[in-house]
């Protein structure tokens, strides 16, 4: 049974007993009764609050209303609740609709923000190409004054464009590569057959080790270094060129990279240190040649020279001249400092791709390597091919002139090395390499006593005897790149592997 109200005949909250009529009563009522009136309801007899006795019972439960005791009533009530359930619902996606169509607006506006950000990213980059270009940085000398006779391009983003019509070899061009000629022909009959009394002896050299190995000068997600070169004035510098589109500079000595060059819209497949200034340059597949400044960080000049894919450069000795072979089968002698193309001739009769391209150390001749697997040999001077030397099978991949200006050494995708004396334009050597042996890289030390062939693995070869005194496997991909420190006191390679590895005692 429960306990009722005696005066709301209820179930009570808080029931409590009055000992004068001993009835239960809610506590809040019979006290606001007891306020009013000072007695018992029942009997009419005095009470106060202090004599009602509290009753302790267990949570009651009240009975269910009337309108909740029949099954029609409890449907109507559960309906009801049904439906402020559905009504809230509706709410919330209403609520819901109109925060995705704010979400979606505010994706909007971002996505519009970062279109306006890369927009004003590209024109700052093209201004600061541009400026570059306007204004040579890092040792490069103010460009001459271009006759009115001879006005300059400049295509999108500043950058200097071809030139239709090339500005030729001038007497004043011609005689002061004749005079750089005569002095370094003075400077190696002074030296005749002498070898420096610094340069690394054989039985030395053939005991170098890998002491060094970097692989982070590249990204990883394009990986391979196609090309390298060391500052013939520090060869602690050290220039590559990858894969990923850029060149780095590299300190041997600190470890560390010098400065990331970015601008190639293809890979980088030929680089040059500068010997006297803090200039480099680089080649690619994307038709153009960049002269970078080191220590700026950016490129202060395009050579635009070539219709197709740049394959070969080289410095002449002057530092002023580059020499440029493409596979548009022409080869092409530039003015670093303008990035106006001199000259640019080819061979009409043989009509095949250049693939690579060397100076003579006294820079009056040059060779360059054909895909046909010929050896051209040029007068600058005359822009006449003055000697062919056939023999290889396959594209021709390297070629290197001995510091004595007498030895060509070239190799092809036949899997052989050959030798050519140039007093007697003749074949005198050919070293048969491993089956399948890919040749990627021919260089001479700075006295012409030793040749290391960089492809498959490493091989350093002295020369006269040309018997291989050193070979190294330490690269996991091909070899792209070799070359000598000064006095061959280290040597250096690069490869697809994405490594810079130096050798030493």
């Amino acid at each position: 049974m429960s306990l009722v109200c005696a005066i709301s005949n209820e179930v009570p909250e808080h029931p409590c007993v009055s000992p004068v009529s001993n009835q239960v009563f809610e506590r809040r009522l019979i006290e606001k009764y007891i306020a009013e009136n000072g007695t018992d309801p029942m009997n009419g007899q005095p009470l106060s609050e202090e004599q009602l006795v509290d009753i302790k019972v267990s949570h009651p439960i009240r009975p269910k209303a009337p309108s909740a005791t029949s099954i029609p009533a409890i449907l109507k009530s559960l309906q009801d609740e049904w439906d402020a359930v559905m009504l809230h619902s509706f709410t919330l996606r209403q609520q819901l609709q109109t925060t995705r169509q704010e979400l979606s607006h505010a994706l909007y506006q971002h996505d519009a923000a970062c279109r306006v950000i890369a927009r004003l990213t590209k024109e700052v980059t093209a201004a600061r190409e541009a400026l570059a270009t306007l204004k040579p940085q890092a040792g490069l000398v103010a460009p001459q004054a271009v006759p009115a006779s001879q006005p300059t391009a400049a295509g999108a983003g500043g950058e200097p464009m071809e030139i239709s019509e090339q500005v030729g070899m001038t007497p004043e061009i011609i005689q002061k590569l004749q005079d750089k000629a005569t002095i370094l022909t003075t400077e190696r009959k002074k030296r005749g057959k002498t070898v420096p009394e610094e340069l690394v002896r054989a039985e030395d050299l053939s005991k170098y080790r890998q002491v060094a190995s970097h692989a982070g000068l590249h990204s990883a997600s394009v990986p391979g270094i196609l090309a390298l070169d060391l500052c013939p004035s520090d060869t602690n510098k050290v220039l590559t060129g990858g894969a990923d589109k850029n060149v780095v500079v590299f300190d041997k000595n600190e470890e560390q990279i010098v400065a990331t060059l970015k601008g190639h819209t293809k890979k980088v497949t030929s680089v040059i240190y500068h010997p006297s200034q803090s200039v480099v340059f680089s080649a690619s597949p994307d038709t153009t040649i960049r002269v970078w400044s080191v220590t700026g960080g950016n490129c202060v000049q395009v050579v635009r020279a070539h219709e197709a894919g740049v394959t070969g450069l080289s410095l002449h000795a002057t530092g002023d001249y580059l020499l440029s072979s493409s596979e548009d089968q022409y080869w092409a002698f530039s003015d670093i400092q303008t990035g106006r193309v001199l000259t640019k001739v080819t061979d009409e009769s043989a009509g095949c791709a250049l693939t690579c391209a060397q100076f003579h150390p006294d820079g009056l001749i040059f060779g360059t390597g054909t895909a046909d697997s010929q050896i051209k040999i040029w007068d600058l001077k005359e822009r006449t091919n003055v000697a062919n030397f056939p023999g290889h099978s396959g594209p021709v991949t390297s070629i290197a002139f001995s510091e004595n200006g007498y030895y060509l050494a070239t190799g092809a995708q036949d899997s052989s090395l050959k030798l050519w004396d140039l007093r007697k334009l003749k074949n005198f050597k050919t070293i048969t390499l491993d089956n399948n042996y890919e040749v990627k890289s021919l260089v001479f030390d700075q006295s012409g006593t030793y040749l290391a062939v960089g492809g498959s693995d490493i091989r350093v070869y002295i020369c006269k005897q040309w018997s291989e005194v050193l070979n190294f496997t330490d690269h996991s991909g091909l070899v792209t790149g070799v070359a000598f420190g000064e006095n061959a006191k280290f040597l250096t390679s690069a490869g697809m592997d994405r490594s810079l590895k130096f050798y030493s005692l």
